[in-house]
């Protein structure tokens, strides 16, 4: 038979969040910030559920992105991959559409594309077009904007280069952009990556986001980076570990 708790045992078990939460900040200091090395070694010891789960990094950064010259939205290349393979349409036509299916897209269309996307049918996950085809992929911009899909030069979707374009989105490319409260997150890679994958990729992201930095943002620009799995807490990185001195606490 199992043993009793004891009523404060109970009761520190509830705040904690149950026996799962109480686990996972076991040992880990919320208040403190801690190396990139440190911070991903506390976070896969704690990655203990039944799947392979994704780490994701947040930043908390100093814009309002209510206005127009303080949006931070980019792509970051993780150099290890994200540890996910995307789906990916690609509106084109004549031979770029053949490069596209050579480079590995799952769905390949110009108007036919158009019309079964107007429908609701989408079945892809990222969406490239050539520059040629933005006057038709215009058209989808209530149904693609909404989930993020919309196409756009800024963040290399609507590009003459598909071949890249297509095998960065299957592979280790991100995007990202700044939501309501500042704050901008994204997965870079899985709780089975190495400790050292998961910090250069960590470290490429933050890198990217601060180079997207807009003009129009004043004091500091990245208030706080913290890293977590899926179902475990977050951890804070402390800034001067992230290398180049480009990000301030």
């Amino acid at each position: 038979m199992a043993a009793k708790l004891s009523p404060e045992a109970i009761k520190e078990t509830r705040i904690a969040g149950g026996k799962r939460q109480a686990a996972a900040v076991k040992g880990l200091n919320r208040d403190k910030a801690y190396s990139i090395e440190e911070a991903v070694k506390l976070v896969k010891d704690r990655a203990k559920a039944k799947f392979d789960e994704t780490i994701e990094v947040a930043m908390n950064l100093g814009v309002d992105p209510k206005h127009a010259d303080q949006l931070v939205r980019g792509v970051c290349n993780l150099p290890n991959g994200s540890g996910r393979t995307a789906r990916v349409a690609v509106f084109a036509r004549g031979a770029k559409a053949e490069e596209a299916k050579a480079a590995g897209a799952d769905v390949v269309g110009a108007e036919d594309l158009v019309e079964q996307v107007s429908k609701g049918t989408i079945n892809f996950d990222r969406c490239i077009a050539t520059p040629d085809m933005m006057g038709l992929v215009g058209r989808l911009g209530k149904v693609l904007g909404p989930r993020g899909l919309m196409p756009n030069p800024r963040v290399g979707t609507v590009t003459m280069d598909v071949t890249n374009a297509v095998k960065g989105a299957k592979g280790g490319s991100v995007e990202f952009r700044v939501e309501k409260a500042g704050i901008v997150h994204a997965g870079v890679g899985k709780a089975s990556f190495s400790e050292g994958a998961l910090a250069e990729n960590i470290k490429a992201f933050v890198d990217a986001v601060v180079k997207a930095k807009p003009p129009g943002a004043k004091g500091t620009y990245v208030k706080k980076v913290s890293v977590s799995s899926t179902m475990g807490p977050g951890v804070k990185i402390d800034s001067a570990s992230l290398g180049g001195g480009q990000v301030l606490a």
